[in-house]
């Protein structure tokens, strides 16, 4: 398993990393102990959670995920095998403290909860979980309405999180800070304040990428090269339909699909023949197509790490195999072929 620096860090994390958002709804807390056990095993030593999963998110689930993560530290004794990452909410959810965006008092409220529920006393990368502004992701197009964004606020905002953020790198409960969900210009406006105020510095960024979510390609890689800003990227496999069990209407029980209806965005008319010509890609090459979609995330030059998600452990050992995989120049070439017919399927 190969290590990446996380951002200009000192830490040393896996190329795959261990994703969470399943356990507490999907998965059952000995579930979640089986699959942390098992990527221990096979040598990954980076895991990544959220206080506001389980997913789909509810008041019911929240915070079920650090909760199993912190039984397993507790009964294992093992919290210094893995660099672990969380995340704050970005705001809107109303369960979460009435909604409020990331601010320095928030910052603290969440990150001490986090703590409490993780078993823990720090948390190596502490994470915004989206912006706090409108944006493109979670399957969104770029709805900007100048009217709706206040140009002197955005900066406050942010500067007023990083406060918090510093407050608890100073008081030792979080080593570093990372973003998620942002765009170009949000992430730098981070590490612009952070540089003016002496603050924590953006060591990444979590969003979305994979053979069908391919914007980061663009003036977001320039950037990670630039600012040494590595992607940790979440939903390589979209969910699951890239593997086309979406596919014709199908409806698998027990899969995302079947517990959240309406969720599952990016199955739809505009994906379906992309996702058809990347499973013929892989039946020719004689590979499978999850692995496929994991590895070539993995050759991306600005990827610190690929965040995989399974229900299954047999999902698990498939995710976790991927990293084993070298693409062809050949296969990479018909990537781009396919890429060029079907830029943005979902």
């Amino acid at each position: 398993m190969k290590l990446k620096k996380l951002g200009r860090t000192d830490i040393d994390v896996t190329e795959i990393c261990l994703g969470t958002m399943t356990w507490g709804v999907q998965n059952t807390e000995e579930d979640a102990h089986r699959q942390i056990d098992y990527a221990l095993d096979n040598g990954i030593n980076f895991m990544d959670t959220a206080e506001v999963y389980a997913i789909p998110a509810s008041p019911a689930t929240y915070g079920k995920t650090e909760t199993y993560i912190g039984t397993w530290f507790k009964k294992t004794g093992k919290r210094d095998k893995f660099v672990l990452a969380t995340k704050i909410s970005g705001g809107g959810n109303g369960w979460i403290r009435d909604g409020a965006k990331p601010s320095r008092r928030s910052v603290r409220e969440a990150v001490e909860g986090s703590l409490q529920r993780l078993q823990t006393d720090y948390i190596d990368l502490y994470q915004v979980h989206y912006a706090a502004r409108g944006h493109y992701h979670f399957g969104n197009g770029w709805h900007y309405a100048p009217h709706t964004q206040n140009k002197a606020e955005v900066p406050i905002q942010i500067e007023d999180a990083l406060q918090g953020l510093n407050d608890m790198v100073k008081e030792g409960k979080i080593r570093h800070i990372g973003l998620s969900n942002e765009t170009a210009w949000g992430i730098g406006q981070w590490l612009k304040l952070s540089e003016r105020k002496e603050l924590p510095r953006v060591a990444s960024v979590q969003n979305e990428y994979g053979l069908l979510q391919r914007a980061f390609d663009l003036d977001l890689a320039e950037l990670s090269h630039h600012e040494d800003v590595g992607l940790l990227a979440y939903s390589s496999l979209a969910s699951g339909v890239l593997t086309g069990k979406y596919l014709d209407g199908k409806v698998p029980d027990g899969t995302r699909g079947s517990i959240q209806p309406g969720g599952l965005w990016r199955n739809n008319e505009h994906s379906a023949p992309a996702v058809r010509a990347y499973i013929d890609l892989a039946h020719k090459h004689g590979v499978d197509v999850a692995q496929l979609g994991i590895a070539f995330a993995l050759t991306r030059p600005f990827m610190t790490a690929v965040i995989i998600g399974a229900t299954t452990m047999e999902q698990l050992k498939v995710d976790i195999g991927a990293a084993d995989l070298t693409l062809s120049p050949e296969i990479l070439t018909e990537i781009e072929a396919i890429h060029r017919r079907f830029p943005r399927p979902l």
